[in-house]
Parts: structure tokens; C-alpha cells; sequence
């Protein structure tokens, strides 16, 4: 058994205030999920990104939910969806009713195939069949390409929902992941860039809407002296305590993403010498490099990178199973295409926590010559 202490791929990372903010938070009693520093987190996410508005949520499938909602979805309807995901971008859409239409990757950052998706909407626009919404989601951190899925969402008047839960610090032509489409999602889960424990934000552009998710995000409570509802809410606000956590968190995000890049650039350059690939960053972006994915040759070599590293007690995890592979979604077709399911086979996440140490780097990167021979 191998005694070295366990290197994670991607563990939360405090960088000192969280301590003070959240201590001030105790000692003002706000503990509830109303207070100052709920209001404090969201107008911080809003001077960062440059959103309009910001809900802060207990987590980024709660923030999909509601924005999904706003767009109008509901059983019965179809929405675009990428099949290479987090399942939490699908299962937010069969908490409605509705049912995802899959579009294949692009193999260069696996993000949505722009073309898929143009021969997707061209075909279903024949057949009278267009879909409710699209929602794009920007993998491991890299903006999808959203010059040409923004025209061809104004083309076929779909609404956009932005799945930037992984993507919080990366930008797109200098405008932030998450303000791209109609609305935004993001996740600030504990294996996140930054982390509120558990939480998530829904960010808008109109105060209507914020306004109309909020109502939904507390169980929509009619303006009445007693408990009274006319519609169906729930119970999705984050607490102020975790509100602070994010506060403090934010403060050192620039630097998180300059840390992940440089652990990106790290990997690239000690592994030019081996037959690997690597997601680019396209024109025009900046990924925060959420998490840093190598493409071995076959699923038989990243499987033996994966257990050589587990060996050596590195945690390092496949890139997401294609969610038309999954027993859940086996009733729906799966896309036109491959390109997923190779990335699948063949991608692997290394560790990338902002928090690595050159030390811990260089015991991963021992282990990934020593494999690849």
C-alpha cells in the first residue's frame, strides 16, 4: 500500500479571509439564509462577471432548474443539450418534464460541435420539430464557441441557458462565461475554482426575472401576513454563512485561475516528449483551466495512466460518460457522431487543484513518465 499522502484532483482551496468573513458572519448572528453578506456575494458576482443580476443558490443544478423554468420549458418540450456533461445539466431538464436532444463534441475542447448543431436545427426545422431551448455548457472551463451557436440560436429563436458551472473566471471575446446566453448558471461546489461548500448562482440580465426566480427559490410565497401559494417553489436559497465563505473565496479567484493555467501549461510542457493530446484554448478565450484533461492513445492506455496514478494514491477520474450512454437517458436517440464518446474513452482528468504544490506536480508528473515509458 502506498503511504504518500493523496493528491486530489481537485480539492477545495482557502486562501486565508474565509476564516474572518465567516466569523464575522457568526458573531452578527447572520446564519439564515437572509443577511448582508448574501446581498454582499451576489453584487461581488455581478462586479466580476458583469452580469446584470445574481441569485446565489445552494447549488448550480438548482440555478439550471429555475433558469430552464424562465425559459418557459416544460413537459413535454425538447431541448439541445451536449451530450459530453455533468448530468446535472440533463437531469434539471427532466425535473420539468422535458427531454434533452443530444449534439456531439467538437474534438478540440469537447465542447458542443457548432456544425452538429447547425445540421441538428436545419433538419428538425423540416420536420416542424424545433426544440424549446439550448443550453451550452463550457467544459472544464473553455467557452464553447459562441459566436456561431448565438447566431444560430437569434436564427431559430431559441433561448439560450449558459452551464458555466465549471467555467467561473474564463471569458469569451473579454465578455465572462455565464453572461453569454440568456441566462447563467454557476456551481461553486466544493471540487470548484472556488468553492461555498455547496452553492451555485443564477445570473440574469433583466431584475424581473431575478426577481420571478427568487419568488420560485423560496417556495413562492405569495405577498400575503400568512403561508399562502399559488404556485409550485422550492427551497433553493443559499444561507448567509455560505454567502461569507464565497465573499472571501471570490477575492482570490484571479489568482486560482492563473494557478490552473499554469498547472495546464505544466503538464503540457514535462509531457511534449509523450503521444498525448490536450483540449486547446481557442481564439478569443480565456479558459480558467477548471481542470486540465490529457487524451491518451486508446481507453486501454488511459486506463493504465489511471490506475498507475490511483496506484500511487493520485486521484485522476475519466472526462464525463456521454449522458446518451447512460442507462437514464437509453430511451432517447443518441446524436449523429462519435466525437463524445471517443474524448470518453480516451480523456482523463489530471489533478488540478489551485492549491498543488511543485512538489506534489512533480510526484504526478514521476508517476506519468514512469507509465508512458
Amino acid at each position: 500500500m502506498n503511504h504518500l499522502p493523496r493528491i486530489y484532483l481537485s480539492p477545495p482551496h482557502l486562501t486565508g479571509p474565509e476564516q474572518a468573513f465567516l466569523a464575522e458572519a457568526l458573531q452578527s448572528n447572520w446564519i439564515a439564509p437572509l443577511g448582508p453578506d448574501l446581498k454582499a456575494f451576489e453584487q461581488a458576482l455581478c462586479d466580476y462577471s458583469g452580469a446584470a443580476q445574481a441569485l446565489a443558490l445552494n447549488s448550480g443544478t438548482a440555478a439550471l432548474h429555475l433558469a430552464f423554468r424562465l425559459a418557459g420549458v416544460g413537459a413535454g418540450d425538447e431541448v439541445i443539450c451536449p451530450t459530453l456533461t455533468f448530468v446535472a445539466t440533463a437531469n434539471a431538464l427532466l425535473y420539468l418534464g422535458a427531454q434533452p436532444v443530444w449534439i456531439d463534441s467538437e474534438a478540440q475542447t469537447g465542447n458542443m460541435c457548432p456544425e452538429r448543431l447547425a445540421d441538428c436545427l436545419k433538419m428538425r426545422q423540416a420536420q416542424n420539430r424545433l426544440p424549446k431551448a439550448l443550453v451550452v455548457v463550457h467544459l472544464y472551463g473553455q467557452p464553447a464557441q459562441m459566436s456561431i451557436i448565438r447566431e444560430l440560436a437569434r436564427q431559430y429563436e431559441l433561448k439560450i441557458i449558459e452551464d458555466a458551472a465549471e467555467a467561473l473566471g474564463s471569458f469569451y471575446k473579454q465578455e465572462s462565461a455565464g453572461t453569454l446566453g440568456h441566462w447563467g448558471v454557476f456551481s461553486f461546489n466544493g471540487n470548484k475554482i472556488i468553492t461555498t461548500s455547496a452553492g451555485g448562482a443564477l445570473l440574469c440580465h433583466q431584475e424581473e426575472e431575478r426577481e420571478r426566480a427568487l419568488f420560485w427559490a423560496t417556495q413562492a410565497k405569495d405577498p400575503a401576513p400568512h403561508y399562502q401559494h399559488h404556485e409550485m417553489g422550492y427551497n433553493y436559497r443559499m444561507s448567509n454563512l455560505l454567502a461569507a465563505l464565497g465573499r472571501a473565496q471570490l477575492l482570490g479567484l484571479e489568482e486560482k485561475v492563473q494557478k490552473r493555467r499554469a498547472i495546464f501549461d505544466f503538464y503540457q510542457q514535462h509531457l511534449a516528449d509523450f503521444p498525448l493530446g490536450f483540449f486547446s484554448e481557442t481564439p478569443h478565450t480565456r479558459t480558467n483551466r477548471w481542470l486540465s484533461v490529457v487524451l491518451a492513445r486508446d481507453e486501454a492506455q488511459r486506463e493504465q495512466i489511471r490506475q498507475a496514478l490511483e496506484a500511487h494514491n493520485i486521484e485522476s477520474r475519466p472526462v464525463w460518460k456521454p449522458m446518451h450512454l447512460q442507462p437514464l437517458f437509453a430511451h432517447i436517440a443518441p446524436p449523429p457522431g462519435h466525437i463524445a464518446e471517443d474524448l470518453f474513452a480516451r480523456g482523463l482528468c489530471l489533478p488540478s487543484g489551485s492549491g498543488l504544490s511543485e512538489e506534489e506536480l512533480f510526484r504526478i508528473l514521476t508517476v506519468l513518465r514512469q507509465v508512458m515509458g
